[in-house]
């Protein structure tokens, strides 16, 4: 009787799953109308006042995205003074939605997941089963960023995958 191999195991594939490098924390808005005098109006000395009193403590290792959600002039420097008192709290500060939030967290988890082993010439499958939101960009960001550096990109499993890439010799 002949042995059963298995030659997923056995081959040189680098399996990717962008799941294993997306920030766990919580998502949430700072919505800036919530300080401003009336919801429209930004008034510096009362503005650095909570600023310095706040207690940023409850952002600890939230992944926080900073918005208007009324017509309000929001000068840019107030979004530059809620970043700076987040930094020490927050993973991730960024203006905008959940959407910005979570494009964010993928270009985030791309990063680490190219820093995290060496994908020079390697063949890589990135698995196509994960929970990432946004799957489109997920896939997108990931696939440029490997591009450069890999011999083959694939696709799905290691056992079952759609060719999305090979270096021309």
């Amino acid at each position: 009787m002949e042995e059963i191999v298995n030659r997923v195991s056995k081959s040189p594939l680098i399996s990717i799953d962008l799941d294993e490098f997306v920030h766990k924390g919580e998502k949430c808005l700072f919505d800036i109308k919530e300080v401003l005098f009336q919801g429209l109006i930004l008034k510096e000395k009362d503005f650095r006042d909570f600023i310095r009193s706040n207690n940023w403590v409850v952002y600890e290792n939230k992944n926080v995205g900073l918005i208007c959600s009324s017509d309000a002039i929001v000068p840019v420097w107030a979004y530059m003074l809620l970043a700076s008192s987040l930094k020490d709290f927050a993973n991730l500060v960024v203006f905008g939605d959940e959407n910005e939030v979570e494009k964010n967290l993928i270009d985030q988890a791309v990063q680490k997941c190219i820093q995290s082993q060496d994908l020079e010439n390697a063949k890589v499958v990135i698995k196509g089963c994960g929970a990432v939101s946004n799957k489109e960009y997920a896939y997108t960001q990931v696939t440029n960023a490997l591009l450069p550096k890999v011999s083959s990109l694939m696709y799905g499993e290691p056992c079952s995958t759609v060719p999305i890439f090979k270096k021309k010799k």
